[in-house]
């Protein structure tokens, strides 16, 4: 196909963009409204935009920067973008290598040493004097596996021989005692190389219960176990001979163990207490402060800053606080978020909300990430403004402002809730931007609380600079610095970014409105036009709809006005009721201007059907046309689940005549009831003028009567259970549509006419009184079952 004149290929497929992602945005928006996946779908939302804004939220300290080795030159101007405390890795290395040093060796001293051997040889004896006692003849082969795994030592031939006889000196035992204590005064070490080499470090000597007792020193006074066996040998026994003795203290030699050695756990220990006990040392380097300038040969000083600014950014520390930032945006998402579902009645936004909640989130606290580097740069180049002053340059308040706009107070206000303290940590854990964004938000969210047109959120934008101009003013004194020159920049920031809220939001309202098929008031205002193709293309196929809906438009916007709903949105969704008539209009009595009745020649259920259908019909032509989700709610709800009343009395005499039973189940509307008081509205109002037309003599008080038993019925079949509206709100209803129909149905002067030859009474033949109406022809009209004892007795009445 050949291309348009004047159009490249590349100009005709970029015409096709903004449709491609429309269709993909709206694609996505299905996906996730989706009712069989809207909880899990929510819980995704909320993870990734956590995940999203932790990313934002991440202070600059922990962002990379650049990095030069000593002697390189410098490409840019590298400043300090944050307070940094790094730690001094080298020096803390070399306090911790010197404190490991001075840590002492640990020396256990063994107090029950000549205890343990003494006991070892005691039982020796016994046992050998056991085994003696059951057998005399006992050989040293049959004694010595009962000996050595007592004593833990091998045994010789001698040594075996003398246990045996000394079996019988029970002095020996007191006398080795003696020689043990005597010998155990000592301090006896394992290798006196090693000790000394220790006692240069410093040796803390402890009992066995941890307790440091003293130190030992190059003239503590000690001897090697090697000397000390030795010198075991060199003593002797008492009552036994020569030979049991040499035996016997060979034996305890053999088996003698130092009373003083050394504690490996207790010496790790030490050095442990030492080095928890080294701080690190640390170094501050101030925000905005000059680390190295461009065209510089980086110095090891400034390289070794780079590198700690680097190495602070990819440590541990970088993740405990992602995931500290993290936690926090979930706890301050679901908790605001679900005390709003349970106690705030008009908070219930959809998937589809949410979805463009978290999407005005995101991009704000990215636009605000963007504007802190940009003003620390600035900062740098005006060093005459407080750094703290540029914060009254953000337009914090322009996302509540778009959120009330597009969907009500309660959400708003949610909004800001969640908003003020992530601000606060994207600017350090600032209490004052915390007050500052929550309070100019709310104002800026109330100011355009009934917004119809793009002056409202200029006029908003003015009454925020005023509040946010007196919150700056009060910051100032605060911090008493009203009389200086930083609270003129304040003045004028805060006027700037009052005005800056109110462009955004004048220009993203319109993009969020589309993207997304929010029905706004500014929307309503333009469906309402009633030169709209589709209320034009109902008025050439249903007419007499047309005029019904113009007529329910002009009730229920003054009954709106009258109770406090939102008249525009009752009269715009009136209008578009019934749409779905078009698809079928001859079967609607309003259209059939005295024609033939087509449900004649058709089943009851058949018409019933017919009837119901306008309710789809009307729906899906209002999703196509994009007319919005409050308007096809009304479409939906403004019939309710009322009978069909006229279908189903003829459908009872058919089967009356058969004997047969009628299901009044298959002659109700499916409803929804009405959820809110504009469908409430329109399904009073839609009643009231479908009746109005069979009045034969509309006087006020027909109109009045008329009025109270219709609101009486649907009120008595349950209709308005599930709306807002009250039993005040239903008197007030009544009072405007009996004013508003008394209007319609006023009474003319009947001026008398010229006297015609053949006609005395005064008027021609072919007048008629404006008072006569036509009685209502046989056809299809929805009716409230029954009636109730509970009437709402003298309904709109003065």
């Amino acid at each position: 196909m050949p291309e348009s004149p004047g159009h490249t290929p590349e100009q005709s497929h970029l015409a096709y963009l903004p449709k491609l992602a429309s269709n993909l945005l709206d694609s996505v928006v299905r996906r996730f409204s989706n009712p069989a996946t809207a909880r899990r779908n929510r819980v995704l939302l909320l993870l990734l935009t956590a995940g999203l804004l932790t990313l934002i939220l991440l202070p600059s300290q922990h962002l990379v920067t650049a990095r030069y080795k000593p002697g390189e030159i410098a490409t840019s101007d590298i400043r300090a973008s944050q307070d940094y405390l790094l730690e001094d890795h080298e020096l803390t290395k070399q306090l911790r290598s010197e404190a490991e040093a001075k840590a002492p060796v640990v020396y256990t001293a063994g107090e029950t040493v000549a205890t343990t051997l003494l006991n070892s040889i005691t039982k020796a004896l016994n046992t050998a004097r056991t085994a003696r006692s059951e057998k005399p003849t006992i050989t040293t082969a049959e004694l010595r596996p009962l000996l050595e795994p007592v004593l833990d030592a091998q045994l010789a031939e001698g040594e075996l021989r003398s246990l045996l006889k000394a079996t019988s000196q029970p002095s020996v035992l007191t006398s080795l005692k003696q020689i043990l204590d005597e010998l155990y005064k000592q301090k006896i070490i394992l290798d006196e190389k090693v000790f000394r080499s220790d006692i240069q470090r410093g040796i803390e000597i402890c009992n066995t219960t941890g307790k440091s007792i003293g130190t030992a020193t190059a003239n503590t006074p000690f001897i090697e176990i090697g000397e000390a066996r030795r010198l075991l040998q060199t003593k002797r026994l008492d009552d036994v001979t020569p030979d049991v003795s040499r035996h016997l203290l060979a034996l305890s030699a053999k088996i003698l163990k130092p009373n003083l050695f050394f504690d490996r756990e207790a010496t790790e220990a030490r050095k442990k207490t030492l080095l928890n006990d080294v701080k690190p040392v640390l170094y501050k380097i101030q925000k905005g402060e000059m680390i190295v300038r461009v065209g510089e040969r980086v110095s090891s000083e400034q390289s070794h800053k780079l590198q700690m600014i680097y190495e602070a950014s990819r440590g541990e520390g970088t993740i405990y606080t992602a995931l500290g930032i993290f936690g926090l945006v979930l706890v301050l998402f679901y908790f605001p978020y679900r005390f709003a579902c349970k106690n705030i009645r008009k908070f219930n936004p959809s998937n589809r909300d949410l979805l463009a909640i978290a999407i005005l989130i995101v991009g704000s606290f990215f636009v605000f990430k963007l504007a802190l580097l940009v003003s620390a740069n600035i900062g740098a180049a005006f060093p005459s403004v407080s750094p703290a002053s540029y914060a009254y340059l953000f337009p914090f308040a322009a996302g509540a402002m778009i959120v009330r706009i597009l969907l009500n107070s309660e959400v708003a206000l949610i909004y800001c809730v969640m908003m003020a303290p992530l601000l606060g940590i994207l600017f350090n854990s600032n209490m004052f931007v915390v007050i500052y964004a929550l309070l100019g938000s709310v104002v800026g969210a109330h100011g355009v609380r009934q917004c119809q047109d793009r002056s409202v959120i200029y006029t908003a934008g003015l009454k925020l600079a005023v509040v946010n101009l007196a919150m700056g003013i009060c910051f100032q004194t605060m911090n008493s610095a009203l009389f200086t020159l930083q609270t003129l920049y304040v003045i004028c920031f805060t006027l700037v970014g009052a005005l800056l809220s109110a462009m955004l939001v004048s220009a993203f309202t319109p993009l969020f409105e589309s993207l997304f098929h929010f029905t706004t008031n500014i929307k309503l205002l333009e469906l309402a036009n009633l030169n709209s193709p589709l209320l034009r293309d109902l008025m050439i196929k249903a007419p007499g709809t047309y005029h019904h809906s113009v007529v329910v438009g002009n009730l229920v916007e003054a009954a709106a006005e009258a109770i406090g709903a939102n008249p525009l949105l009752a009269r715009v969704a009136a209008y578009y009721h019934d749409i779905g008539k078009s698809a079928k209009p001859l079967y609607f009595i309003e259209n059939m201007h005295g024609g033939e009745n087509r449900h004649d020649k058709l089943s009851p259920h058949m018409s019933a059907l017919i009837l119901i259908s306008h309710i789809k019909e009307g729906e899906a032509l209002a999703k196509e046309k994009h007319l919005g989700q409050p308007i096809i709610d009304v479409i939906r709800q403004h019939h309710g689940t009322a009978l069909i009343k006229f279908f189903y009395e003829k459908a009872k005499q058919q089967a009356d005549a058969t004997g047969q039973q009628v299901d009044p189940q298959e002659f109700r509307y499916p409803g929804p009831k009405p959820q809110t008081r504009e469908a409430g509205l329109v399904m009073l109002a839609d009643a009231v003028e479908a009746a109005s037309r069979t009045l034969v003599n509309p006087t006020p008080d027909r109109i009045q009567g008329m009025v109270q038993k219709l609101i009486n019925r649907i009120f008595s079949d349950g209709q308005l259970d599930e709306c807002e509206l009250t039993l005040k709100n239903l008197h007030e209803i009544a009072k405007s549509f009996n004013r508003i129909l008394g209007a319609i149905f006023h009474h003319r002067i009947d001026y008398p006419e010229p006297v015609h030859k053949g006609n005395s009474g005064g008027k021609k033949s072919n007048a008629h009184s404006g008072t006569e109406q036509p009685a209502k022809a046989p056809g299809p009209v929805a009716s409230h079952q029954g009636s109730s004892n509970e009437d709402l007795k003298r309904l709109g009445m003065s």
